[in-house]
């Protein structure tokens, strides 16, 4: 995949930071379908060569993708792939979300506005699938963008800072949505999005907090079966 500085005669020049996002999209593609394995250490010189750029944005996309967590830098090594999850730190993981998330989804029930419900909504549809033919890499990537973005979205609309912060700082749903690679991981969540949607228009606190526990499990039982 090659991105360059010019496009066609009918489209502008790409601007700089155009191109630092489309370097950012390219890796960051590669790292969610796993063609960057987990752990392997990553050569700015080779991306840049395979990106037909220049090293500069690379390692700007880099210090992007380490900020979220899905690449980590050592001193004197330089950059890799984050580790996959062990079996324990996923355990721990989604007892850690299993605490905290019913209770988001229940604040957020308490300060949701029309216009909250509104953007909400609005995020919860970037996860459908629109018809375009990109290849799967890109659209599982997206999704677990867009699904990561609308829990955080929940979060914010419940107005509790400290949880927010705290599952952020997991980057928790980058780092699940590396660990299966399957469409079933993605139908199944916008089925239980849809129930989360539907306590959120009813201001159900109790409906959506049951809503979220129970989507919680749902994905941690479906990606199970990445650690037999």
């Amino acid at each position: 995949m090659a991105i360059t500085a010019e496009r066609d005669s009918k489209t502008a020049p790409l601007r700089p930071s155009s191109i630092v996002d489309g370097v950012y999209d390219a890796i960051y593609e590669q790292l969610m379908a796993l063609h960057i394995a987990p752990g392997v250490r990553i050569t700015i010189d080779n991306l840049a060569r395979a990106l037909n750029v220049s090293q500069t944005p690379v390692r700007e996309a880099l210090s992007r993708l380490e900020r979220e967590g899905l690449v980590r830098k050592a001193h004197l090594i330089g950059y890799s792939a984050a580790p996959q999850l062990t079996r324990k730190q996923f355990d721990d993981l989604y007892s850690f979300r299993l605490l905290l998330e019913p209770e988001a989804a229940r604040l957020a029930v308490r300060n949701m506005s029309p216009e909250a419900l509104a953007e909400l909504e609005a995020s919860a549809t970037k996860m459908h699938y629109d018809g375009t033919p990109p290849d799967r890499s890109s659209r599982y990537s997206s999704f677990a963008r867009a699904d990561a973005d609308f829990h955080d979205e929940i979060l914010r609309i419940g107005r509790n800072e400290v949880i927010r912060n705290t599952l952020a700082n997991q980057h928790v749903h980058l780092h699940i949505f590396r660990l299966m690679f399957h469409t079933r991981v993605t139908q199944e969540a916008l089925e239980e999005h849809e129930r989360l949607l539907k306590a959120f228009r009813a201001g159900n606190e109790a409906a959506a907090a049951t809503a979220m526990y129970e989507h919680i499990e749902r994905s941690r039982d479906r990606l199970l079966a990445a650690f037999d």
